[in-house]
């Protein structure tokens, strides 16, 4: 299975999934931990967290995948949601919440 391949089922079959520096209890970099942040005040805490540092190959991959050059990136029922600052203005608009709700915590 390609990079691209395993990226897609990851973000397809989970309903949020987070790449990122980092695990939420312990982020590498202050946009990864940003993200982690917001969703846990959405009340979300029960979702797929990816350390890209963990694996050169996914790194990479995740910036190909959605065209977006930067890590964190948010996926939301398969949809690329955004990046830190995207997130963050989001969780401030309410928008955010809004596309989290009915994601069990």
């Amino acid at each position: 299975m390609s990079i691209q391949d395993q990226i897609h089922q990851t973000v397809t079959s989970n309903p949020v999934v987070l790449y990122m520096k980092g695990t939420p209890t312990f982020p590498q970099c202050g946009f990864s931990s940003a993200a982690a942040q917001a969703l846990k005040l959405c009340g979300v805490t029960n979702y797929v967290a990816v350390n890209v540092l963990a694996d050169d190959d996914i790194r990479q991959g995740i910036k190909e995948y959605a065209s977006w050059p930067t890590i964190p990136q948010l996926y939301i029922k398969g949809e690329f949601v955004g990046g830190s600052d995207i997130i963050k203005e989001m969780y401030q608009s309410g928008e955010l919440q809004k596309l989290l709700e009915g994601i069990s915590a």
